[in-house]
C-alpha cells in the first residue's frame, strides 16, 4: 500500500477544517503497522480513506498497484471485496445470521461456490468449529470477535484494516484475540494496518505511525 499526500478537509461554515494534512507512507506486503494517536488526531478518518469509504480532498491511495480514488464508488466496493478485510471494535456481525453465515457472506458476495466449506474451515481455525450455528447474541464478546476475524481472513485479503479490535474485550480475551489475528496475518502474509490506543499492542507491529493534529510524525521502526 502506498499513501501519497492524503488530505481531508470539511467545510465548517465559512471555514475549512483540516482533519488530515499531507499524510504519506508506504506499507510493504506482509508488514504489520500500528497507527496511534490521541482522540481527534485523525486515525478513524485515515482508516476510512484507506478503505475507500470516504473521499479525500486530495492525495492518492494505492492498494496492490490499484489507484483507489481513480475508481468510482462501485469500483472501490469491488476492490474492497477482493482485497480488503475489516475487523472492528464493535464486531459488526449481522445479528440475524449465524456465525457460519456471517463468515460465508463475503465469499457469497464474491460468487464463491465453495463458500460454506471455506467458512467452516476458517471458523474451525479460530476455535469455533462447535459454534457454527450460533447467532451473535449467543456468543461471548471474544467469540464474536473471533467470528469477525474469521470473516476478515476467509477471503485471504491483501490488506487487513483493524480498528481498535480489542476495545470491547477484557484484557485476557483481548490478548487471545490479538494472538490469533497476528497468527493469521503471518500465515496469510496479509498486510495489516491496526488503529489502536493500546501501546502494548502497537509494540507487536513492525512499525508505529503516529498521528498528531492530522499530521503524520515519522514512523518508528520496531525491528
Amino acid at each position: 500500500m502506498r499513501v501519497t499526500a492524503l488530505t481531508r478537509q470539511v467545510a465548517t461554515g465559512d471555514a475549512q477544517l483540516t482533519i488530515l494534512q499531507d499524510v504519506s507512507f508506504e506499507v510493504m506486503p506482509g508488514e504489520a503497522v500500528a497507527i496511534v494517536g490521541v482522540s481527534g488526531s485523525g486515525k478513524s478518518t485515515l482508516l476510512g480513506l484507506l478503505a475507500g469509504l470516504d473521499t479525500p480532498s486530495s492525495g492518492r491511495v494505492q492498494i496492490n498497484g490499484h489507484d483507489l480514488y481513480a475508481l468510482d464508488e462501485d469500483g472501490r466496493a469491488e476492490l474492497r471485496g477482493r482485497m480488503v478485510g475489516f475487523v472492528f471494535q464493535s464486531f459488526q456481525l449481522l445479528p440475524a445470521m449465524t456465525a457460519l453465515e456471517n463468515v460465508m457472506l463475503p465469499l457469497e458476495l464474491a460468487g464463491d461456490l465453495a463458500a460454506r466449506e471455506a467458512a467452516r474451515a476458517m471458523l474451525d481455525r479460530v476455535g469455533l468449529g462447535g459454534r457454527l450455528h450460533h447467532y451473535p447474541k449467543q456468543l461471548s464478546g471474544g467469540e464474536q470477535q473471533r467470528v469477525a476475524i474469521a470473516r476478515a481472513f476467509v477471503t485471504r485479503p491483501a490488506l487487513l484494516l483493524a480498528d481498535e479490535p480489542t476495545g470491547n474485550l477484557d484484557a485476557a480475551t483481548g490478548a487471545q484475540v490479538i494472538d490469533l489475528m497476528f497468527e493469521l496475518n503471518h500465515e496469510q502474509r496479509t498486510t495489516l494496518l491496526l488503529v489502536t490506543h493500546d501501546e502494548s499492542l502497537s509494540r507487536r507491529c513492525t512499525r508505529v505511525l503516529r498521528l498528531a493534529g492530522g499530521r503524520l510524525e515519522n514512523g518508528k521502526n520496531l525491528t
